[in-house]
Parts: C-alpha cells; structure tokens; sequence
C-alpha cells in the first residue's frame, strides 16, 4: 500500500510562486510513476505533471508547462511541484498521485493523497 501525503498549498497573489511537496511512503514498484493533479471547485480533476521515478523523465500538460516543475528528493521520498508565475485559473486542490504507469486519466491512477488547496488571487 502507497501511502502519499501532501501539503505547501496557499494563498498567493497573481504571479507569485508556491512549492508543493508530496510525502511517500517507501519506494516499491507501485509508484514507479508520481503526478500532481489539480481540480477546481465543478470541473474535472486535470492532469498537471508526471514523474519516473527511476529516470527522473518527466511530463507537463500544456497549460502549465515553463511555469510548473516537478521533481523528486530521493533521500526523503519526497515529490514536489514548484510553481511560477500563478495565475487565478491555477486556483485548485492539488493532489498527489501513485501507480505504476504515468497516465492521465485520473482514474487509473490507484493511489492518492487528500490534496492540498491552492489559491490565486489576481
């Protein structure tokens, strides 16, 4: 079992930064691949960005890309998102997710933390 926890969530203004971190629980091959996803209140939980752990390969959905990173602290099975330049539409629960296969349907994904609120106020 794959247990993720997430917290870094906040209030910034338009154009700020905010960094969030993802603790795991020890490596197994269930979380080969780790991504954020972000939903706002009445929409869809989106895909944001996904993570290898093995190679440190990553992928970003276009809305985020050059302005979000994630990346990976080993030592201290941490995931994190650094985010840039916010904009109100980034506004959302992010959330932390586990398997095996980077996908980007959130329902193939198995494992979850409980999200962590971002606010962008312009």
């Amino acid at each position: 079992q794959v247990q993720l926890a997430e917290s870094g969530g906040g209030s910034v203004q338009a154009g700020g930064s905010l960094r969030l971190s993802c603790a795991a629980s020890v490596y197994t091959s269930s979380r080969e691949n780790m991504a954020w996803f972000r939903q706002a209140p009445g929409k869809e939980r989106d895909w944001v960005a996904c993570l290898t752990t093995s190679s440190g390969n990553t992928a970003y959905a276009d809305s985020v890309k050059g302005r979000f990173t994630i990346s990976q602290d080993n030592a201290k099975n941490t995931l994190y998102l650094q985010m840039n330049n916010l904009k109100p539409e980034d506004t959302a629960m992010y959330y932390c997710a586990a398997d095996r296969h980077c996908y980007t349907l959130p329902t193939n994904w198995r494992y979850w933390g409980q999200g962590t609120q971002v606010t962008v106020s312009s």
